[in-house]
């Protein structure tokens, strides 16, 4: 990466959308998206190479150093855009791959559950004139998209 288009790893997480348990799918995109721009996927799309050793060619070497780099630089960018409630929620990993497999899997399926139960209460729920409209437009909100 050229010097002239260095930009800091905070700037570019504070242009993704924080991960709040409920947008899995927008925030996935986004992170790979600028780790693929800051050239710091390497770790999601590789496995963790192979320990050195005195016998490891210069090229593993390099590789190993810049795997570590992505890595690290990965698993700091995520958490950075991940709310502080789930955060503490997820388990201390030293992978960014694992890390990012893991939301994956504990908020992908919550993320299409949610959606399928607001639109059978959405699409089911009818005015029928009890109350006033306002009331009802307001009980037809779903809260947890409110708070």
């Amino acid at each position: 990466m050229s010097s002239a288009s260095v930009v800091p790893l905070h700037l570019h997480a504070s242009s993704v959308k924080v991960f709040n348990g409920m947008n899995f799918y927008e925030w996935h995109e986004q992170v790979k998206f600028h780790l693929g721009v800051m050239d710091l996927d390497l770790a999601l799309m590789n496995d963790k190479p192979n320990a050195i050793t005195d016998k490891s060619s210069e090229d593993e070497k390099s590789f190993h150093k810049s795997w570590e780099r992505s890595n690290r630089l990965s698993l700091m960018f995520m958490q950075m855009t991940v709310a502080n409630n789930i955060k503490s929620t997820t388990p201390q990993t030293e992978s960014a791959k694992k890390y990012l497999k893991f939301v994956g899997e504990r908020f992908c399926s919550a993320d299409k559950s949610l959606a399928s139960t607001l639109m059978a209460e959405l699409t089911t729920m009818k005015f029928n004139g009890s109350r006033n409209m306002q009331n009802h437009i307001i009980d037809v909100i779903p809260r947890n998209l409110v708070s």
